[in-house]
């Protein structure tokens, strides 16, 4: 019976990585009177200002000052402010201060790789670095496919067991870890595989982390999202792509302001936000136009924009 149950899993796998990309959903047209009820909660991602190279203390200031709820910092830059005499503490209380939640941060702990003694170390930095999220009272942390976005595709219940040994990990530490799609990647490039192993991890707080460029990037269609319980995304990387160069030429440079691009983000939106869900859309871009431009200019951009996007769904 469990051969059979893998048998089938992994055919279904193998049929959806080989599925031709289906139409995106339309642009939907802004809703006119009464807005949809919504628990939309507004984060930044620090890479979108990694260029200005500001210190993690610069930028809770800029987050907090420009308006968000929360913020989604770099596990390089809290590892660095420790190694330079930081108190975590005190970091925690500027991040309250500021009124700031850390909704999420990005990590790249090796969790999913093959090679036993890589992956053991792997979970190893996991643990440090949501030991040391913890302390800065964070939520959860990003889990991408980070050591196997190139080479083989893995078995999708290698994958599985893997993403459960990492939760266990953050059980032990109180943080969340989500499973991050890279549309990039060789493995958990399609929504449809990311669902699996969350499904199949039989965790109750096994999770998604979504993005509007990697959903794209990697060939998910975006009605996927219409199909996901309440509970399955707590944040969800916030950008949008142009209609050039080709969806396979893109790179994470590419993304743009939400509102700058082609995404059809009305019904995004509307499939992650809308019924009263909770999720926290976190403005996460690589552009490096905007690293040369002022911070805090980037900022409250992006914030408006993203809050642009969200009324035009209805949702506001």
């Amino acid at each position: 019976m469990i051969a059979d149950r893998r048998q089938f899993l992994a055919s279904a796998y193998s049929a959806a990585a080989s599925v031709a990309v289906a139409p995106l959903l339309p642009a939907a047209e802004p809703i006119e009177g009464s807005a949809m009820t919504s628990g939309i909660r507004y984060c930044f991602n620090t890479s979108t200002v990694r260029g200005q190279e500001l210190s993690i203390e610069e930028q809770v200031d800029l987050v907090g000052k420009a308006g968000y709820t929360g913020i989604e910092p770099w596990m390089d830059d809290l590892v660095k402010y420790k190694q330079q005499g930081g108190s975590l503490s005190d970091l925690a209380k500027r991040i309250r201060d500021q009124g700031l939640t850390v909704e999420s941060a990005i990590g790249f702990a090796n969790w999913i790789v093959d090679d036993d003694d890589e992956r053991r170390n792997g979970l190893e930095n996991a643990k440090r670095d949501m030991d040391l999220l913890r302390e800065i009272e964070g939520l959860r942390i990003a889990a991408p496919p980070v050591g196997a976005q190139n080479g083989p595709v893995l078995d999708l219940f290698d994958i599985i067991d893997r993403y459960k040994a990492l939760l266990a990990v953050g059980d032990a530490a109180d943080i969340v870890p989500e499973l991050e799609v890279w549309g990039f990647s060789t493995n958990l490039h399609r929504l449809g595989h990311s669902v699996a192993v969350c499904v199949e991890s039989n965790h109750p707080k096994a999770c998604l982390l979504p993005d509007v460029y990697h959903l794209y990037r990697g060939g998910s269609d975006f009605q996927g999202l219409e199909l996901l319980s309440d509970d399955a995304i707590h944040v969800f990387h916030m950008n949008d792509y142009p209609g050039s160069p080709a969806r396979r030429e893109l790179d994470d440079s590419d993304r743009v302001y939400p509102g700058d691009g082609v995404a059809p983000l009305n019904a995004i939106l509307r499939s992650i936000g809308g019924d009263g869900k909770n999720v926290a859309l976190s403005l996460e871009l690589f552009n490096r136009d905007y690293w040369q431009l002022d911070a805090t200019e980037v900022a409250a951009t992006g914030l408006r924009k993203m809050q642009e996007a969200v009324a035009a769904a209805g949702l506001a």
